[in-house]
């Protein structure tokens, strides 16, 4: 079989399964967030919390409930982190040290899930579930109960603005929807020899003749929700690449699929709940634009012969898995990106230049390719509103979406969240690089304009744009375990995370307090092929012209040389 027909039939595979699970999914999560009846399990946990799931909450009041949840979290994991050492199925670890414990309770509250440590040699078997795994259910849950509080600004009408319960909402996304889609993803990886155990390791000889221990874990439950909730820390410090998480072809596919099932269908879920499906057609159309074309261009640039290795190879297979080749590495690299899961099959830092800068790109254009659980949805719609904004202006047509006119308070939020993110990413890549001490911690450097210089300006500008976008992945060659990475890439991800949901939010209620207004012939037309290419070209148009000129001293000058 070839490399091309072997890369058509994973790709026709993905694309298969995911249109027939593309309406009943996306059916039942609007059928789950718009159900009035409460389960058992749910009620009883209202009643423990104190929650009166019958009240509405207005952005104000959703906000201040999705912070301080977030905060307790923090400081849980922090803590659980600190004083594993003493609990059960420490395995002999001590506790974390405070700055990698700020560092990774910050991370996977956030649903980024970047790992400056050894997860093997740090984090216990208790701390994994407990803590870490907990977060990857409640975190993705947040995500999703934001884009659910954005659609229902579009399609309520009440003075005081109300979005919906936070607490209902996150424990639906959490009960109804992650845990049991998680439960059948855990299923199938176990089939596929993923390990589930609580024990610490065993002992075997190497090839070399020597002992070495081999960690063990409860991966397959944790690997399931890693990347359902498009979380993507790994379990095993090797992540995805690791036999003992992803060891065979099969499960490299159903990786990728529990990565966009949720993003994918949660078009679906909005153009149902708006009422007009053609709506989340076309956003999925620009999704699938985006995300076809990186992965078409990652593909080619994989699967070209640079340098003497790659020739012998016939592939740039330095850095990647045999077992999944070029066009399961190229799809999963792509899919983790374009989504806020930052789980890996393969070294990232050794794609070729061209496919390196495909993935960074990626997560530049803001992650909704198809985006992570929830932030993808939220951040696409950000971006319509600026499209029909932009396109009102061109055209000289009322900028209106779903009925609700597009005012001066709602454009301010949409650009301020669509800003959040560069200016974090070119804010910290800018102070990093001219930080003296920083340039030790980079693997590759040298002389400014040398192959080594340009690539280590790559790994830090990857990993800003990983930690603001709230991905996870690295470029391996980077050392972030000084004070000052954990400490910034940790800011990073927070204010990466929580000020576009906060300027989500507010639009949200600044929508459900408007009243609706009647299509007209003045009104721009948001479903169809002139709005998708419209949106496809906003989005690209706003990365090109933020991030071209750091793209040109990275990916860009390396793929020239």
């Amino acid at each position: 079989m070839t490399p091309a027909l072997a890369a058509g039939l994973q790709v026709a595979f993905v694309l298969a399964v995911l249109a027939v699970a593309y309406v009943p999914v996306g059916d039942y999560m609007a059928r789950v967030y718009e159900s009035r009846r409460h389960l058992r399990v749910e009620s009883v946990l209202y009643r423990l919390c104190r929650i009166n799931p019958h009240t509405e909450q207005t952005w104000y009041g959703y906000t201040g409930s999705v912070l301080g949840f977030s905060a307790a979290s923090v400081l849980f994991l922090y803590a659980l982190q600190r004083i594993q050492g003493v609990l059960l199925l420490s395995g002999d670890l001590s506790g974390v040290s405070p700055a990698v414990a700020f560092n990774t309770a910050v991370s996977f509250v956030t649903n980024t899930n970047w790992q400056s440590y050894a997860p093997e040699t740090t984090m216990s078997n208790l701390t994994q579930p407990v803590g870490l795994a907990v977060q990857n259910f409640v975190s993705a849950a947040v995500g999703m109960a934001v884009a659910v509080a954005l659609i229902r600004g579009f399609v309520r009408v009440s003075r005081g603005g109300e979005i919906g319960n936070f607490w209902v909402d996150l424990t639906r996304g959490s009960l109804r929807i992650l845990l049991p889609l998680s439960f059948v993803i855990a299923l199938i990886l176990l089939s596929q020899g993923v390990i589930q155990s609580f024990h610490p390791g065993f002992a075997s000889t190497g090839l070399d003749g020597n002992s070495v221990t081999n960690a063990l874990a409860p991966v397959a439950s944790q690997e399931a929700i890693k990347e359902l909730g498009t979380n993507g820390g790994g379990i095993l410090a090797a992540n995805s690449a690791h036999p003992f998480e992803n060891p065979t072809p099969v499960s490299n596919i159903v990786e990728i699929l529990a990565i966009l099932l949720i993003p994918v269908s949660l078009t679906r879920t909005f153009g149902t709940m708006v009422g007009d499906r053609k709506q989340g057609l076309t956003l999925l159309a620009v999704m699938g634009i985006l995300w076809g074309s990186l992965l078409a261009v990652t593909l080619a640039a994989e699967s070209g012969r640079r340098g003497v290795a790659a020739t012998a190879a016939g592939a740039m297979m330095e850095g990647k898995e045999v077992r999944f080749g070029i066009p399961g590495t190229a799809l999963f690299a792509v899919s983790t990106t374009g989504t806020s899961t930052g789980a890996v099959n393969s070294a990232h830092d050794s794609l070729s230049p061209l496919g390196g800068g495909a993935v960074l790109l990626n997560m530049l254009l803001g992650e909704i390719a198809p985006g992570g659980v929830g932030t993808g949805l939220y951040g696409i719609l950000v971006l319509a509103l600026i499209a029909v904004f932009v396109g009102g202006l061109l055209v000289g047509r009322t900028p209106e979406y779903l009925g609700k006119k597009l005012r001066q308070r709602e454009i301010t939020l949409a650009a301020l969240s669509v800003l959040a993110m560069p200016a974090l990413v070119l804010i910290g890549t800018g102070i990093t690089v001219i930080l003296s001490s920083t340039t030790g911690y980079q693997g590759n450097s040298g002389d400014p304009g040398s192959p080594g210089s340009i690539h280590g300006f790559s790994e830090v500008l990857y990993a800003f744009a990983s930690a603001s976008n709230n991905n996870g992945s690295a470029f391996g060659g980077l050392t972030v375990t000084s004070d000052w990475f954990q400490t910034a890439l940790g800011l990073c991800m927070l204010f990466g995370r929580f000020l576009p949901i906060i300027f989500v939010l507010a639009l949200a209620g600044s929508l459900a307090s408007q009243k609706k207004t009647a299509a007209g012939a003045g009104t721009l037309p948001t479903a169809g092929p002139m709005f998708t290419g419209l949106l496809t070209g906003t989005v690209v148009l706003v990365a090109a012209l933020t991030f071209f000129p750091a793209l040109a001293l990275g990916p860009i000058a390396e793929a020239l040389q």
